[in-house]
């Protein structure tokens, strides 16, 4: 199945069960609290230290339609602003996975149906294509590889934004086995944040999918923050995809 086009929104999130807890000095605090001076100032350099840590390894997940889910599991160069992963569409029980290269402008494509049959002998054994970013309704992966890499900066933000209304304390949550700290941001957004080195640890942010469609929600966990090095597919290696429409369609992302 096809995963649906959405209209692109970066943005950062957890979908998390809210639950309560101490602050650090021992006063109680309930989900939904306002944030503390310490919490902004905690939020606002999320991004910055990703940036500064240099690259994660990350999943990303959206169920769509009745039993479909579009999961990709890869890692990012935050510094370069590169990616690589596998995207796995799974529909009822079937699966079919493509290898995908991206960066901020343009995305790779390989093991696309019947392209070693239809370009061999060139040595072409990618697809490759701008990210829609222009498009009203890009296609879901452009959304995801972009939310991704928006996911680092290389500034913090001023911690006096994060005081204002929309911000909010959510509770604590174990992810993969790691203790966070859970934030409700604007636009039904939250973030989880590692409790023992401040990174970002997993997002959720709502998706809208078009009129008359249900909003979806794109969950991604980052883990192995530190430098990475990605090389993206040599240009000897690869069609552009407007040249080979009939690979493009089978293409399936």
């Amino acid at each position: 199945m096809r995963p649906p086009t959405l209209a692109l929104l970066p943005a950062l999130g957890l979908l998390v069960a809210l639950v309560a807890g101490c602050a650090g000095d021992g006063a109680r605090r309930d989900a939904g609290d306002a944030l503390t001076e310490a919490d902004a100032a905690l939020l606002a350099g999320l991004l910055q230290r990703n940036h500064e840590q240099g690259g994660a390894d990350f999943v990303v997940t959206v169920p769509y339609g009745r039993q479909a889910v579009l999961t990709l599991t890869g890692e990012v160069d935050f510094r370069a602003g590169t990616g690589r992963a596998q995207a796995v569409t799974s529909t009822g029980g079937t699966e079919e996975a493509r290898t995908v290269f991206f960066t901020r402008d343009d995305l790779w494509f390989g093991d696309v149906p019947g392209m070693a049959e239809a370009l061999a002998g060139t040595g072409e054994t990618y697809l490759s294509r701008p990210i829609a970013t222009d498009s009203a309704q890009p296609p879901l992966v452009d959304v995801l590889v972009t939310v991704v890499l928006g996911l680092a900066a290389d500034d913090a933000d001023d911690p006096a934004a994060f005081l204002d209304d929309g911000y909010s304390w959510q509770g604590r949550r174990s992810i993969d086995g790691r203790p966070t700290e859970l934030f409700g941001l604007p636009g039904s957004r939250t973030v989880a944040v590692s409790s023992t080195d401040d990174v970002l640890v997993q997002f959720a942010t709502p998706l809208p999918a078009g009129p008359g469609a249900d909003d979806l929600e794109a969950t991604t966990t980052l883990a192995d923050h530190g430098r990475r090095s990605l090389d993206l597919p040599p240009e000897e290696q690869t069609a552009p995809a407007a040249d080979h429409p009939e690979l493009a369609a089978a293409l399936g992302l």
